[in-house]
Order: C-alpha cells, then sequence, then structure tokens
C-alpha cells in the first residue's frame, strides 16, 4: 500500500505575510510537530505594483474573491507605490533565523516578487543571476549556510531562470504545476539538471468562492492521492485570516494518517534511491482559479505511468 505523502511548501511573498503570517505558522507547526518547506522573499515589497495587473484576464475576479485587501492589508497594497517598499526579511531577520533554527525546509522565493513574477520573460541570464545573488548573500547571512533551494513566485519559469538555477547547484528547485512526481525540466529545446518538485493541489487563493468555505477542507481531503502531494500555503493566508480552516486541514489529515514531508526531505530519498528521473517538458498553460500563465509539468502517458 502507497503512503499519501503531503508536503506544505510556504511562499513568504509580503513584509505582513512574514511578520505575522509566519511566526503564527510555526507556532501551527510546532503544536504538531511537523516541519514545512518556506520559501522568503527576501528583498523590498513592492506588493501595491501589482496595480499593473488590473487588467490581465481574472487579476480582478481574482482580487475580489479572494478578499484580497483584507487578507493582505491596505499598506500592503499601498507598499512600492504610495509607500515606500521596506525590506522583508532585513526588517526583522529573527523571524527567518527562527524557521531555520527550529529545523524547517527554508529555501528562496526571490528578491522582489512582483518584479520576477511580471518581469521574468524580459530577464537576462545576468539580471535572474544578479536577482538570487542578492538573496542568497542575505540566505547565508542569516542562516549560516548557502540556500540549496527555490521556488519561483507564481510558479514563473524562463529557460534563463532554470540555466541561472543550474548554475547555483541548488538541491531542487519547485518552480511548476504538475502532477506529482520529480523530473527534470526541458524548455525552450534544452534539457536542465535540477530536480523539480511541483505543486499538485490548488492554492487557497483558487478555490476561495468557487467552494463554500464549510466544504473546502472536504475538497482538499477529496484530492489527496497515494503517493507525493505538494500543497502551496501562503503566509498571508494560512498565516493569516485562514489559519483555523487550515489547522482543520492538518487535523483532518493527521486522523487520515496523512504522512508529512518536506521538499528537501523528497529530494534527499531521491538521492539516496537513485530512481528513474523522467524529462518533461514546462510549458505555460493556465490553472483553475489563478489569472494570467503558470509554469506547468507536461509529460508523456509512458512517462506518467513509469
Amino acid at each position: 500500500m502507497v503512503d499519501t505523502l503531503l508536503v506544505l511548501k510556504t511562499d513568504v511573498d509580503t513584509l505582513r505575510g512574514y511578520r505575522e503570517g509566519v511566526p503564527r505558522l510555526l507556532e501551527i507547526f510546532r503544536a504538531r510537530k511537523l516541519r514545512a518547506s518556506f520559501f522568503f522573499s527576501f528583498g523590498p515589497d513592492n506588493s501595491g505594483k501589482a496595480i499593473r495587473r488590473i487588467f490581465k484576464k481574472g487579476f480582478l475576479q481574482k482580487m475580489r474573491r479572494t478578499k484580497a485587501p483584507s487578507a493582505y492589508g491596505i499598506r500592503t497594497l499601498l507598499y512600492g507605490t504610495l509607500l515606500p517598499a521596506p525590506k522583508i526579511v532585513q526588517s526583522e531577520p529573527g523571524v527567518f533565523i527562527r524557521a531555520v533554527r527550529e529545523g524547517h525546509d527554508c529555501g528562496i522565493h526571490c528578491w522582489d516578487h512582483v518584479h520576477w513574477h511580471d518581469n521574468l520573460h524580459r530577464m537576462s541570464e545576468e539580471q535572474i543571476r544578479a536577482e538570487f545573488r542578492k538573496s542568497m548573500e542575505l540566505f547565508d547571512r542569516y542562516a549560516g549556510r548557502a540556500a540549496k533551494s527555490c521556488a519561483a513566485p507564481g510558479w514563473q519559469a524562463t529557460p534563463a531562470s532554470l540555466s541561472v538555477q543550474d548554475e547555483l547547484g541548488f538541491d531542487y528547485c519547485s518552480d511548476v504545476r504538475g502532477s506529482g512526481y520529480p523530473f527534470h525540466p526541458r524548455m525552450g529545446g534544452r534539457v536542465f539538471k535540477t530536480l523539480q518538485i511541483p505543486t499538485t493541489l490548488p492554492t487557497l487563493d483558487e478555490v476561495l468562492g468557487e467552494i463554500p468555505q464549510e466544504r473546502l477542507n472536504d475538497r482538499y481531503m477529496e484530492l489527496l492521492q497515494p503517493g507525493l502531494n505538494v500543497h502551496t500555503i501562503h503566509a498571508e493566508m494560512e498565516g493569516g485570516g485562514q489559519n483555523a480552516l487550515f489547522e482543520d486541514l492538518l487535523d483532518r489529515c493527521a486522523q487520515r494518517g496523512v504522512v508529512f514531508k518536506t521538499l528537501d526531505d523528497i529530494a534527499l530519498e531521491i538521492s539516496i534511491r537513485k530512481p528513474i528521473i523522467h524529462t518533461c517538458d514546462v510549458v505555460a498553460g493556465e490553472i483553475p482559479g489563478r489569472w494570467g500563465t503558470v509554469a506547468v509539468q507536461r509529460c508523456a502517458r509512458e512517462e506518467r505511468d513509469g
């Protein structure tokens, strides 16, 4: 019988999520003796600049459906426009240091979340390298070791970003949405060596408002499958106003016997067992409940079944 494995991949996008959401999530995980994977935005919180997306298909609907102003806070929605963009990790390094010291799998989300999300397709390898360099310098300073993983904002990836990740020697990255098994990415006619571990479950902001609140966790329990499931959560939501809903989900998973893992657990097990790692294409695709396109894993049938 195959265990149901669940990775909690935690994206930290904003100053509010970092200073308020991460400590709350750390308490939730400590109470349940769980490790999670955390990915930190290290540089400025330019969330207010996301207003440029207002004319993008589906953006306004998502903002209304998820009640973004209350989830993220009015100040967050003004950072980088009417208010200066504050640095996230540098504002209070102790939050990041605590996550590291409590044994969580910590990696890099980005330097500037909005900039990466909205402009990656125009960025050169040198520009991407510079973004990583700034984040990695802070990671090393506060963690006392080099960063060994990353997860791209908004699941945005290009051949240039995958190439830089290969240079940096990460153990794994988690930049795509996909089927649940780790793979080597192929994009722009090139195959890249860094292991990709995809997100498999819909995020809360993708289903919030589409499913009645009281049914949300029922739906997540239905979606959990034997084998690897990766659930991306956000410090601003599951660590904010939706924390009670998230705790209920964790408790339901524990009652069902779900085995909690981290992404570095998965990468380590692969390095020890050395299974066949298939190569899959990474393409731009749409996800229900999410505006714009994201990087999606596409594999041949024989690879999916293999």
